[in-house]
């Protein structure tokens, strides 16, 4: 990434994905999930869910949300966010496509 310095101080260009540019394992995967939870509170703030009723909805514990709700959502897969939003109201659509790259990437869209 380009580095250039602003007021004595040197700053970098992000990649899009801070998680990436931390440096820290599974950086997609990371990003896929904090778009998820970002939704979910969207969701429960849209629907007025308390943490109980969107927990209640969701199929999960109330902890779970709670942790959820600040920024620990370790214990929760890509696939069980997917299924918490889908007992919100929301589609979710996967679309799978070639790529030029030696390696695909993930990547998460939000209509």
């Amino acid at each position: 990434m380009k580095k250039r310095v602003v007021d004595g101080i040197e700053v970098q260009r992000s990649s899009g994905n801070v998680y990436a540019d931390l440096g820290l394992p599974d950086a997609e995967k990371l990003k896929i999930k904090t778009g998820l939870v970002v939704e979910i509170r969207k969701a429960m703030s849209r629907l007025g869910l308390t943490q109980q009723e969107a927990a209640k909805r969701m199929g999960i514990t109330q902890p779970k949300v709670s942790d959820m709700m600040r920024g620990d959502f370790s214990n929760l897969s890509e696939r069980k966010l997917m299924d918490c939003l889908n007992r919100l109201g929301y589609d979710i659509e996967i679309k799978v496509k070639p790529t030029s790259a030696p390696v695909g990437h993930l990547m998460l869209a939000i209509a």
